[in-house]
């Protein structure tokens, strides 16, 4: 009788061994990364407490970063990109920063100084112009950052595709 009982068990284990099971799930929704690059040109002054907040629509991914660069001057017909956040130094002591910070939905470009801000000269706070570079997420390890013309070869954008925002 042991001798059965062990021959069963032994042809029921191989038996369920020998089994394969085949699980069918719907794969999950991946949203596909999109880069964009805005271009935008405000002015800051007291009354929009030198700042300018940039609407994204639709919202970006949580897992997205964004770079934006100032538009710091032209020399010779090219334009010389900063990236932010920005320090400029004046020969009297004082500092102004160019910064930035942002959600998913809008990013807030701002101006601070160990001064009063009322008294900067108009060239650096009226028709100031930057770039707003959503990067997919992965993609800012990657690249040079502190060069937007690199920045925007890594992601194959043509200087056509920048949107241009009206504010």
């Amino acid at each position: 009788m042991k001798k059965i009982t062990l021959f069963l068990v032994f042809i029921g284990m191989m038996t369920l061994q020998s089994c394969e099971v085949t699980e069918v799930y719907d794969a999950p929704i991946v949203n596909t990364p999109r880069t964009e690059v805005f271009e935008v040109t405000t002015s800051f002054n007291s009354s929009n407490n030198f700042s300018s907040l940039v609407v994204f629509d639709p919202p970006i991914f949580n897992s997205d970063s964004v770079l934006i660069y100032h538009l710091y001057d032209v020399v010779n017909g090219q334009d010389v990109w900063k990236l932010m956040p920005q320090t400029y130094y004046f020969n009297d002591g004082g500092s102004l920063n160019y910064n930035f910070d942002y959600t998913k939905f809008d990013a807030k470009i701002y101006l601070s100084a160990n001064f009063n801000l009322k008294t900067l000269d108009a060239s650096w706070t009226k028709n100031q112009t930057f770039r707003i570079v959503i990067v997919p997420n992965g993609y800012a390890k990657t690249m040079n950052k502190n060069d937007i013309n690199s920045v925007l070869s890594a992601l194959n954008v043509s200087k056509g595709e920048i949107k241009k925002i009206d504010m």
